[in-house]
């Protein structure tokens, strides 16, 4: 059974402090008033302890790609944009969140009298209103307000009936869309544009993880390469020490001249030198496949030696490729494909949210208001006076605030209507400009679309006959290296029995070398060519069973 592991991220944070609970949960307050900042924690590199046998890291394929897709901190920050996406779900919905409003003010007002209605010679008024709404969006369109108010006034003025006066109302408004805006499908689609564009980042992150795999591969097959290219120099320095060694000893025995030793000198000096530079062109691509496991992370793992237990040889004896069934396949799974097909779902709802505002507007709107009076009554004779002073007070009765009440839910006094509103554009540029852009941004991603399937051909063609022309390099490679080991077997005999110089064993040595190399950078090619086929048709992660959630 194929082993499968995820994308794991290397970013942990504390429990984000967003508001996610309800009013009037007490843990709203908690995460509304919190003052605490969230804390963003780096976790080390996992599971590399896992893989240290014998005081070195060992590391198949697998178990590599397996550390990398663990550790590795550019893959994590690139799953990180999915979240982004996610989050613009979510203030998608914030626009059917319900509102609660509370307002109260108290106000104290000194007034001069200048005339007799005022009821004072100097009036004083209190005034003390309160208001609590609850308002909220539909996905239907309709927008509804619940209203409770509630108002004291008290006042010097010999005029007042109710004093203190207590007045309290509860009420509903609404407003429907009619045209514009109305209905489920209008008023959510900017939640289904922003899944849709989830959906695209996730297409986006997968093409992007291909890319990140190759390129983690990549530098695993760099690592094998440059450790071959210094067995390779390492054997050259070892066939020229001996040509040396032995010219030595026939200079000292007389049996070469010492005009022919510069040249077994200068083959061992020329080789050291590239012993060397294999040396550190190893340790360079080591600290690379490093990096792209964070074991450049752990003091302890960093110092380890690396041991790659893939081969260098492929296997050559596979068919050949069928070019365009490899196309086929990539059409149907290339993710960068997938993604801007996806950008025709999010262009078409961008349409529709452009026509929608195209629309007039015309929308139904009602209210109902029950109103209740309350508060002590001053029962009085006639309001005024023959000598126009204050009338008297013939009885006080006491109330209170529940008497409003009582008959603002006793409906009594209700008040209400219905109405039409109409908006009509006579013009409307703007929007005409937004569906316009809109069109042009759908018109843009087919050719979008058709330009990466163009590509996509051109891609998986030019990495097909890769793949074949390395096949048949590697072969070739295999055949030139045993006629250059026959060749320099040959010239070695020859040179014994005095029919050949030292000259064409160097020679021969040289050749020997070249055709080594040249196995192992057509080997470790050919393994490169099928990896870049498998990241053109979009089956690198399924071929490494890498399962992306």
């Amino acid at each position: 059974m194929a082993f499968r592991f995820l994308a794991a991220g290397l970013l942990l944070a504390a429990p984000v402090l967003a508001q996610i609970s309800s009013f009037p949960k007490p843990s709203y307050f908690r995460e509304t008033f919190s003052s605490s900042v969230p804390k963003v924690e780096l976790r080390p590199p996992v599971r590399l302890p896992d893989f240290v046998v014998n005081g070195k890291l060992e590391l198949s394929l697998r178990s590599y790609l397996e550390l990398v897709m663990a550790n590795n901190t550019d893959i994590a920050i690139q799953r990180l944009s999915v979240e982004t996406f996610q989050n613009a779900i979510t203030r998608a919905f914030g626009v059917f969140d319900p509102v609660a409003t509370g307002s109260f003010t108290s106000q104290r007002q000194t007034t001069p009298s200048n005339s007799y209605l005022t009821g004072a010679n100097t009036l004083v008024q209190l005034n003390q209103p309160a208001r609590f709404t609850y308002s909220q969006l539909l996905d239907s369109g309709m927008t509804y307000q619940g209203i409770f108010a509630a108002q004291k006034i008290s006042t010097n003025s010999g005029f007042q009936n109710y004093n203190p006066a207590l007045t309290s109302n509860l009420g509903v408004n609404f407003t429907q869309p009619l045209i514009k805006n109305r209905g489920r499908y209008v008023n959510r689609l900017p939640i289904m544009i922003a899944r849709s564009r989830l959906r695209k980042s996730e297409y986006d992150l997968r093409a992007s993880l291909l890319q990140m795999v190759n390129d983690a591969e990549n530098a695993y097959w760099n690592v094998i390469l440059a450790r071959e290219n210094l067995r390779v120099a390492e054997s050259a320095l070892d066939l020229a020490d001996q040509a040396l060694k032995r010219a030595q000893l026939e200079l000292k025995l007389g049996a070469l001249s010492p005009l022919d030793i510069y040249n077994p000198q200068q083959q061992y000096a020329t080789a050291e030198i590239l012993v060397s530079q294999a040396r550190f062109s190893l340790q360079q691509q080591e600290d690379a496949l490093r990096k792209q496991i964070a074991a450049d992370l752990d003091p302890d793992i960093r110092k380890l030696p690396i041991v790659l237990t893939e081969s260098v040889m492929p296997a050559t004896d596979e068919p050949p490729l069928d070019a365009e069934m490899e196309v086929e396949k990539a059409l149907t799974t290339r993710p960068d494909l997938k993604s801007a097909m996806q950008s025709l779902d999010v262009d078409d709802l961008q349409i529709k949210s452009a026509k929608n505002s195209l629309l007039p507007d015309l929308s139904l709107t009602g209210s109902y208001t029950s109103q209740g009076q309350g508060g002590t009554f001053y029962q009085r004779t006639n309001v005024f006076t023959t000598s126009g002073t204050q009338s008297q007070i013939v009885k006080v009765l006491p109330g209170t605030f529940g008497d409003s009440l009582g008959q603002m839910f006793g409906f009594g006094y209700p008040l209400y209507y219905f109405g039409l509103t109409l908006r009509l554009p006579i013009r409307n540029r703007a929007a005409a400009a937004d569906l316009a852009d809109a069109v042009l941004a759908k018109r843009r991603d087919a050719l979008t679309i058709r330009t990466t399937e163009q590509q996509v051909r051109l891609d998986i063609l030019q990495a097909v006959s890769q793949v074949e022309s390395s096949k048949a390099a590697v072969k070739l490679a295999v055949v030139a290296q045993d006629f250059a080991r026959k060749y320099l077997e040959a010239e070695q005999k020859k040179y014994e029995l005095g029919t050949s110089q030292i000259f064409f064993v160097l020679q021969a040595q040289q050749a020997l070398v070249s055709a080594e190399s040249a196995v192992v950078q057509n080997s470790v090619q050919y393994r490169k060519n099928l990896l870049n086929l498998l990241r053109r048709t979009g089956e690198l992660l399924d071929a490494r069973d890498i399962a992306v959630q």
